[in-house]
């Protein structure tokens, strides 16, 4: 139903997510600015495609919530502002924190301090005879953002998976 609710809006299913995120942290922080993280894969050019090695990089998406718009309007508004970012993908994150120069501090991100990140691209079947293969699975203990909320489709199934820095936030909570 999120994927229909995202066609009919022209939108995809990226968008729609990381629109409503947006309006629950807005709710959670009472906050009408709100800047997001997300990774991209990096791999724009055909001539990258082919090679091994990491090439994400991540865009940095500020929404603003205003509470007085529908959804619909702020998931519109948001559909253009994560196309502008993905046109402007090229530029590293390395890049813009220099252009920017925000104050600087090991204990947190330049420019944002919230992950979301979507998965919905095949995943390989990696068969090896006399080798079972499977996800470890657990979890990761390693948290470098205050909030991550990672996401995965697959076979018309969501998954949501959160994680946080318990040095900031209380589990009760």
């Amino acid at each position: 139903r999120l994927l229909a609710f995202a066609e009919e809006r022209g939108t995809t299913l990226f968008m729609l997510l990381q629109t409503a995120f947006s309006v629950l942290l807005s709710r959670w922080s009472n906050a009408g600015d709100i800047v997001v993280g997300s990774p991209i894969s990096g791999r724009t050019h055909k001539d990258v495609e082919p090679l091994i090695g990491f090439f994400v990089n991540t865009l940095v998406l500020r929404t603003q919530v205003d509470g007085a718009e529908t959804f619909d309007v702020l998931l519109q508004k948001n559909k253009q502002t994560i196309l502008d970012a993905f046109g402007h993908q090229d530029v590293s994150f390395d890049a813009l924190v220099g252009e920017l120069q925000p104050e600087r501090s090991l204990s947190y991100s330049p420019l944002y301090q919230i992950l979301f990140a979507l998965q919905n691209n095949d995943r390989l079947t990696l068969d090896l005879p006399g080798l079972e293969t499977g996800d470890l699975g657990g979890e990761n203990s390693a948290i470098r953002f205050d909030l991550q909320l990672a996401a995965r489709e697959d076979d018309g199934r969501l998954t949501l998976s959160w994680s946080y820095a318990d040095a900031l936030f209380d589990a009760r909570t």
